[in-house]
């Protein structure tokens, strides 16, 4: 029994078709998933033959076949597709034609978008009605790591109850937070220069030139709740009623890679590969992810304090990984080799910036970073390496992120928001000082230039962020510490300028009137933000790597 279900876990359809192979014999076809020789992450379609004397019993063979996949409540039935034509030199509408045919024979329906502008996909999900939406089992984007953030967004912004970052005593924003957004205090401030080298720092769709998301304000929205972009209104009273929310067991994300670095995908499937993510897709694997909640409260240390929200599935970072997505906007005409011309432009300025971060603590922040005051007062070497602890790196059926991943339902019409961390007693750390770069890791980041990505040991769904803070050191230990990156097996993470802490939440202040962050690939200006880990706030087509 086990191997039969094991076989119709991997069956993409059934065949119906009797085809007469001789006179004696009758068969029909199943199309199945099998891994690859080559490599272990990826999945290729094959075929299997089945014969019989007897037409009806290979009538009802395949016909018993058919309803047992049909009956499987994970596959999807209809799904809505952003294809981006420009993405990857083009490789969006190449790929989308290629695994096009293995969803209808599949029998899984398609509702195909090719995008036509920046901000279309979000536009689009932002604005289509709850009701619309539930018609479909999920969203595919068909382009890079972008689109993914676009589509993001787009469902996130008026859908997700999750409340903002906690954020350190006196920091000074809950009262005018109040005003604008009615939410409740709990206590916590909360409510309910070789290219290679430069550029393995470049997470998430930096490559990609064409992928480009607006910013996403809730200034006119009640809360968290759902924002009046979203037209959702119950036909009997004409008020708001919000039916599709996340977390969401049922609606899942899926890509389908077709960009210039496609971290996502290979941090959550351990293969950029267009069939093997389509099959993954057909055959309805199931995975929780983290995202990251960014908010902004002030662009510049003059402006007016005004709450914005972006979600990001993978990096946040500030200083160097900012700079390189500005300096980059001035050569746009050189096409996806101005981010390896503009990250060295600004490795070779090596600029550093005057920052304050507090990170919320937790049992094992001191053992992954060297102390600030140390590093700061020159204590140890800067070119000396420290130990770390032994690195439990993500793979499919994690125990890690299923550690308490499914939280206690505490009655049967109510089910709590796993994605809600609930912070008692918390501890916050502050460090301070000049930082070449400030970064937050979601997931590893895995990438072609940075084969074990920004930190490999971030799990997909464990409700943690990963903050780097890249103290101001000399030009030769900087690029020392970035070419690591590019060496499978190596820790760019121990040098003694180097803070890392695996944290819920922090808070980022910054005097600069310039400051940028680096989102996903995309620019947000922000010199104070709060962000947190919004543990399995969306489901994806994956499984997790293999290896």
């Amino acid at each position: 029994m086990f191997m039969l279900w094991s076989f119709l876990m991997k069956v993409l359809y059934v065949d119906l078709g009797i085809q007469e192979l001789s006179s004696k014999m009758h068969r029909f076809a199943v199309h199945v998933i099998t891994r690859s020789r080559k490599h272990p992450s990826q999945w290729v379609p094959c075929e299997y033959l089945f014969g019989h004397k007897d037409p009806e019993t290979c009538k009802s063979w395949a016909e018993h076949l058919s309803a047992c996949i049909n009956n499987e409540q994970d596959r999807p039935k209809n799904l809505m597709v952003f294809v981006h034509p420009l993405c990857g030199k083009g490789r969006g509408c190449k790929n989308w034609e290629m695994v096009a045919p293995l969803f209808d024979q599949a029998k899984v329906n398609t509702k195909v978008i090719i995008t036509e502008r920046a901000g279309h996909a979000y536009d689009t999900l932002a604005s289509i009605s709850d009701k619309e939406l539930k018609k479909f089992d999920g969203v595919v984007a068909v382009g890079g790591d972008g689109l993914f953030n676009e589509i993001l967004n787009g469902l996130l912004n008026s859908r997700n109850k999750t409340s903002y970052p906690p954020t350190p005593e006196g920091f000074g924003y809950f009262e005018s937070t109040e005003k604008c957004q009615g939410y409740r205090n709990d206590g916590l401030n909360n409510s309910t220069p070789t290219s290679d080298a430069v550029n393995a720092m470049l997470p998430v769709g930096s490559n990609n030139c064409d992928d480009h998301e607006p910013l996403l304000s809730t200034g006119q929205s009640v809360g968290l709740g759902i924002s009046s972009l979203n037209p959702n209104t119950d036909s009997s009273s004409g008020d708001q009623v919000p039916l599709v929310s996340f977390p969401n067991d049922w609606f899942r994300l899926g890509i389908i890679p077709s960009g210039s670095t496609d971290a996502i995908v290979l941090s959550t499937t351990g293969e950029r590969d267009a069939v093997t993510s389509a099959l993954l897709i057909i055959l309805g694997r199931r995975m929780s992810l983290d995202i990251a909640q960014v908010v902004r409260w002030k662009s510049s240390p003059s402006a007016e304090v005004l709450p914005t929200v972006r979600y990001a599935a993978s990096f946040a970072g500030y200083g160097f990984y900012g700079e390189v997505i500005r300096e980059s906007e001035n050569y746009r005409w050189m096409g996806p080799a101005r981010y390896d011309f503009s990250g060295t432009m600004v490795f070779l300025k090596h600029r550093s910036y005057d920052a304050k971060v507090a990170f919320l603590e937790n049992e094992n922040s001191l053992s992954l970073a060297a102390s600030a005051e140390n590093v700061a007062d020159e204590v140890q070497p800067l070119q000396s390496r420290r130990k770390r602890p032994r690195k439990i790196i993500c793979r499919a059926n994690c125990s890690v992120c299923k550690e308490n991943s499914m939280p206690e339902q505490n009655s049967e019409d109510e089910i709590p928001n796993s994605s809600q961390t609930i912070y008692d007693n918390p501890k916050w750390v502050w460090s301070e000082g000049h930082f070449l770069s400030v970064g937050a890791a979601v997931i590893s980041c895995r990438n072609e230039r940075a084969p074990d990505g920004l930190v490999a040991e971030a799990h997909l769904s464990d409700g943690f962020l990963h903050l780097l803070l890249i103290r101001d050191c000399p030009l030769p230990l900087y690029l020392w510490h970035l070419t690591q990156f590019t060496k499978k097996g190596s820790d760019p993470l121990t040098f003694n300028f180097v803070e890392h802490h695996k944290t819920r939440a922090f808070t980022f202040i910054s005097s600069h009137n310039e400051s940028v962050w680096n989102l996903d690939g995309e620019l947000f200006q922000a010199c104070e933000v709060s962000v947190q880990a919004c543990r399995g706030l969306v489901n994806l087509f994956a499984s997790g790597p293999e290896v």
